[in-house]
This record gives C-alpha cells, sequence and structure tokens, in this order.
C-alpha cells in the first residue's frame, strides 16, 4: 500500500486494516516454515505496511 492510500483512509478502516495485515502476516509466517513460500519479500512488504498504518494511527492520536 502507498502511504497516501492509507492517510486517505479513516482510525476504524486503519484498525481494521492492521487486523488483517497480521492475520495475513501469521499465515505467511506458518507458510515460511512449512517451506511452502517462494518468496519471504511478501512478509517484508506486509510488515512494512503495518508499520506505516502504526504509524499513521500514531500521529493521528498525537494531533486528537
Amino acid at each position: 500500500m502507498k502511504i497516501k492510500e492509507i492517510r486517505d483512509l479513516s482510525v476504524d478502516e486503519l484498525k481494521q486494516k492492521e487486523r488483517d495485515l497480521v492475520d495475513e502476516l501469521f499465515r505467511l509466517k506458518v507458510r515460511h516454515a512449512t517451506g511452502q513460500l517462494d518468496s519471504s519479500a511478501v512478509m517484508k512488504s506486509v510488515k512494512k505496511d503495518i508499520a506505516r498504518i502504526k504509524t499513521i494511527l500514531k500521529e493521528r492520536e498525537i494531533r486528537g
């Protein structure tokens, strides 16, 4: 996801998206551990998306 797309989401949408990405990351980790994941670059991308969402949520919390 691009940062612009993330900034356009509401707080509730961001929280839901974060939950979805955490679930996806878990599934990717399981697939990686069992040798079914071809490229671990997908995990890196999901981790970065989670970090971006957490950053935006924190910014909005500080601004009030």
